[in-house]
């Protein structure tokens, strides 16, 4: 038998030549950490369908967000509960905000990690829904005021960056220039830019209690059918000022992340998402899959896609095998 001249299993013959070769790289510069706040003091309520995940008080986001400075991750991603719902939203920029309170308490104590604020409503409305309700349906153009002062309240509070989730068409124009003007400036906007309306937000809806009371988000999240749309849709949120798009969920639509990377050369975000998360854990607490494993093969395969940034809850657990590795070298 004539064999080829190249023969792609010689580099592949142990793990040093696979190292020396490998073409995507995970590092914990890659990652953000998304975090559940509630009101009180020393709360930390396990998430039944998120396993090593919580709904914790601000003191104990504190701690965490000490802990996730000490493994080197980059920033945090905060998400409020509040005491109060009601129809207009209230609590998302009042003064007193679960967020803002939590932004001014983590600044404070941990000045040097990224704290980013997400611009969105469901968790604040008692309907559950992403926007002011009016006649039985999201009013685009009324959501667009309450989410700028909701983002202009997460600044003046501290927050190093605001990312509105609301998929209000105009949103991060509505955000800029209310910024802006009040004096925000150099504060970024990481959009999701391309988020789909998806199964795999379940286990996030019990974290933030958002559940919709009525209806779904059909109206106004993505249509998980469609590729050209997501490009619309970033094209939108670049025109706006967008500093960071985002593609949400993450491992179902590594066709969107690619085609996104060849598209634009904005910094690039990917969520890999609450669902995708459970999905590891279950499956590894059966025994069916070895989690460790199944993580950085599911981070890198995101990585791969072409994402820059990875909002993930396997954060801390990525972050301490990222330390290890390196410690080895």
């Amino acid at each position: 038998m004539q064999f080829p001249e190249y023969r792609p299993r010689r580099l592949r013959k142990n793990a040093n030549f696979r190292r020396l070769i490998r073409e995507t790289r995970l590092s914990v510069d890659d990652i953000i950490y998304p975090l559940f706040v509630v009101p009180g003091k020393n709360v930390k309520k396990p998430i039944a369908s998120m396993p090593d995940n919580f709904q914790m008080s601000a003191d104990n986001i504190v701690k965490e967000a000490k802990k996730a400075r000490e493994l080197n991750i980059p920033g945090i991603l905060l998400f409020g509960i509040p005491a109060r719902k009601d129809e207009q939203g209230t609590q998302a920029f009042a003064k007193d905000g679960i967020i803002q309170q939590t932004v001014r308490m983590v600044k404070n104590e941990v000045p040097d990690i990224l704290v980013i604020t997400d611009v969105c409503l469901c968790e604040y409305m008692s309907h559950g829904h992403c926007g002011i309700v009016e006649k039985g349906g999201v009013d685009n153009d009324t959501t667009l005021e309450v989410l700028a002062e909701t983002a202009v309240a997460q600044a003046r509070a501290g927050a190093d960056m605001v990312a509105p989730s609301a998929m209000m068409d105009g949103q991060v124009g509505a955000i800029r220039e209310a910024l802006d003007e009040s004096g925000f400036a150099d504060i970024p906007v990481m959009s999701y830019s391309a988020k789909y309306s998806s199964s795999f937000y379940g286990p996030f809806r019990d974290a933030a209690e958002s559940a919709p009371q009525f209806g779904d988000r059909k109206t106004y999240q993505m249509d998980y059918a469609n590729g050209d749309e997501a490009l619309r849709e970033i094209t939108l949120d670049v025109s706006e000022g967008a500093d960071i798009i985002m593609v949400k969920p993450a491992l179902a639509y590594l066709d969107i992340i690619c085609r996104v990377r060849q598209e634009f050369d904005l910094p690039l975000a990917a969520y890999n998402v609450s669902g995708e998360y459970a999905m590891i854990k279950a499956a590894a607490n059966l025994g069916w899959l070895d989690e460790e494993k199944a993580m950085l093969e599911s981070l890198t395969a995101i990585k791969r896609a072409g994402a820059d940034i990875i909002i993930t809850y396997f954060a801390p657990q990525a972050a301490a095998l990222y330390q290890q590795q390196e410690n080895r070298l």
